[in-house]
């Protein structure tokens, strides 16, 4: 179960958050009332609803605010909260809850210029941002098919890295920002954020079909340009 805030009441407020701009495979969304169906290039991604994609599937997920999100194989994730009106900055409230796998996340203009309104939340820590491009793994003995630099799966709990900016990891334990080119690795809720090598730490890439120019909806990063380091 996520942190949510470690007890603080997170809002949720119904209405389209964005849309999926590319996939691959079968990708599933499970809407708030319960009923599920499969999604489509085009389809709208709201409030409330977790999409899902399956081992051998990806999805980008492009928010009203620019953000743009890339699930990898198996991962669920969950819209909490996205609230995003241009001419009101302080009101911008973006909350997603990654429930499993991974994803890379470039944020958009509520990363900018509210930061404090942009939050991930994981079963091991909740994610801060400072305007960035990062990516999230959290593994549950479900990440054997992933390598390290130094050989074999990561460890249970949530790796992260930063490509550009800075993100902050929040436990009940503490705190701990990582930079660009840094890796990190949070075992669980209780336990704190330890900064890894690059040899020790694990970059979450995105599927090749994800990085072709030729796919639907281009590559993730403004211009269509690939921002995420894979």
């Amino acid at each position: 179960m996520a942190l949510a805030g470690f007890g603080l009441p997170t809002p949720v407020l119904a209405g389209k958050a964005g849309e999926v701009t590319d996939l691959s495979g079968v990708v599933v969304v499970r809407k708030a009332d319960g009923q599920s169906r499969v999604l489509a290039v085009k389809s709208d991604v709201e409030e409330g609803d977790v999409v899902a994609t399956t081992g051998n599937s990806y999805a980008r997920v492009k928010f009203a605010d620019g953000t743009q999100a890339v699930l990898r194989p198996g991962a669920q994730v969950k819209v909490v909260a996205f609230r995003f009106e241009e001419q009101q900055p302080k009101q911008d409230n973006v909350v997603l809850s990654l429930l499993k796998g991974g994803m890379r996340i470039v944020t958009g203009l509520s990363g900018k210029r509210n930061p404090e309104g942009f939050r991930v939340e994981t079963p091991s820590a909740i994610v801060g941002i400072r305007g960035t491009n990062f990516g999230l793994q959290f593994c549950r003995d479900d990440c054997a098919q992933l390598v390290t630099a130094r050989g074999g799966a990561p460890a249970n709990g949530l790796h992260a890295d930063v490509s550009d900016g800075a993100i902050s990891l929040r436990t009940q334990a503490g705190s701990l920002v990582i930079g660009i080119g840094q890796f990190a690795f949070v075992q669980g809720p209780a336990m704190l954020p330890v900064l890894l090598s690059p040899r020790e730490g694990t970059r979450i890439v995105l599927p090749p079909q994800a990085v072709s120019p030729l796919r639907h909806g281009g590559t993730v990063g403004e211009g269509g340009g690939l921002e995420c380091e894979i």
